[in-house]
Order: structure tokens, then C-alpha cells, then sequence
């Protein structure tokens, strides 16, 4: 079995510390990603990066790393800034060719890909798997891990597995501004948008079609927990403080 999933004990143990800061007075109803990075690495006895590489976590004994990723189940991944070389030139064209907009959704496939094997080369893993934190509006809260890709094959994402379009543009709630347009990425086989780049403002790469992984109750790799019901007050929390120092 891949060496990127964590055990049943392992993925209890990140589970309880993940409600224990939960637990905390100023926790908040989500969980942030350098959080969940830090305990994973703990967990795992990995590293933590703390860069921009696709990786943000690595198990250099173990030859994986890891891509962590913490929101809520109605917030979008933003899985990369993908800033494409000639963007400027590459959009103009995309809006006048059908094969130049093909072109240009494919070459944020290959961003995203290169982007992984550069991981990979870098770190010499074998390995690169998804972690990832899901906070449910019901209360729930899903963990899994998945493998994206191996040295053998460092493609996270398939050109042929979408088509593109631009999407219309929006006012805002408000009304005051309209939206910029973004190009949408279309998965053939689900029919359902995956991707969104704002190419056009920040450039992020925003990844909706993530949520077509999310774990089944008969999947394995994955745990489900909830909220707490409690949590400390702030005096509590304070003697906590107190009693450790």
C-alpha cells in the first residue's frame, strides 16, 4: 500500500488534536491549513515546509510528500496561483479559437502538473498524496488522503479530461462593480466544472471539482468527526496556561 496514507490509529490521532483545538475559546468554525499541516507532520513524524513548492509537507524516509489542504465544504480549493507565461496574448486568442482556448486550459493542466514533478525532483519522493480537511455546515468534519501522483507518473490532471470556456461576467452583491470574467474548466466525464482561473485579476486557480472526491462511508483512507459541543472558556483556558508554564 501506498506509504502516503496514514494508519486508522494515525488518523484518530489527528482527529483528536484537531478537536482539541477546537476545544479552544478562540478556535473559530473552521480549521486553518497550517494547523492541520503542523499536526499532520507531528502525526506522521514529516516535515513541515513552509514554502510555495507544491508539497507542504515531505517524509523524506518514507520518500512522500504530502498536499494539505483545510476548508470549509461551501469554499472552493484554491490550488494554485497559475501565472501562465504570455497570459496576456494566450487569453486575446483564446477568445477568437476554439483551439487556442483548448490551448490555453491545457497549459494549466501542464502548470499544474510541472508544478508537482518539480515537488517531486526537488524532494526525490516517490509519492505525492492529498491531504485533506473538510468542515461540514451540519457540524461534520471529514479528513481523507488520496494519491495524486508518483515519480512514475508525476500528472495530477489529464488535458483531455476537460474543455474551457470563458464565463459571463457578474455583478457583485452589491452591484457596484462587475465580476472579471473566469475561464472554466469542464470535466468530460462528470460534466461538471472543476476548475475556475482568474487569469484575468490574482490568477488564482480555484478547484470546485475537488468535492468529486470526497470520501464514501465504505471508502477507506478517511475519518469522520464532529465539532465539540463544549468548549473551554476563557478561565479555563487560562488555568490550563497556568498549570503548564
Amino acid at each position: 500500500m501506498s506509504k502516503i496514507f496514514s494508519s486508522a490509529a494515525a488518523r484518530t490521532e489527528i482527529s483528536k488534536a484537531l478537536i482539541g483545538y477546537l476545544k479552544l475559546p478562540f478556535s473559530g468554525d473552521s480549521v486553518p491549513g497550517t494547523l492541520l499541516e503542523n499536526v499532520i507532520g507531528s502525526v506522521r513524524g514529516a516535515t513541515v515546509l513552509n514554502t510555495y513548492d507544491f508539497v507542504d509537507v515531505i517524509s523524506a524516509a518514507d520518500k512522500v510528500g504530502w498536499q494539505i489542504k483545510s476548508t470549509k465544504d461551501t469554499t472552493p480549493v484554491t490550488w494554485k496561483r497559475a501565472k501562465i507565461a504570455g497570459s496576456a496574448r494566450l487569453i486575446e486568442e483564446s477568445r477568437k479559437s476554439v483551439d487556442a482556448l483548448q490551448d490555453l486550459g491545457n497549459r494549466i493542466i501542464r502548470f499544474c502538473n510541472e508544478h508537482a514533478e518539480h515537488s517531486i525532483q526537488k524532494y526525490a519522493l516517490d509519492e505525492i498524496g492529498f491531504s485533506r480537511l473538510v468542515v461540514h455546515s451540519d457540524g461534520r468534519i471529514t479528513y481523507y488522503e488520496r494519491l495524486l501522483c508518483t515519480a512514475d507518473d508525476p500528472r495530477v490532471f489529464f488535458e483531455d479530461d476537460f474543455t474551457w470556456h470563458w464565463s459571463t461576467p457578474k455583478k457583485t452583491k452589491k452591484g457596484s462593480k462587475e465580476q472579471l470574467p473566469a475561464l472554466h474548466g469542464t470535466h468530460v466525464k462528470t460534466g461538471k466544472k472543476w476548475f475556475a482561473w482568474h487569469g484575468l485579476g490574482e490568477n488564482q486557480l480555484h478547484f470546485s471539482g475537488e468535492s468529486e472526491w470526497w470520501p464514501k462511508a465504505t471508502d477507506d483512507h478517511h475519518v469522520v468527526f464532529r465539532f465539540p459541543e463544549t468548549r473551554l472558556s476563557q478561565d479555563e483556558l487560562m488555568q490550563l496556561l497556568k498549570d503548564a508554564s
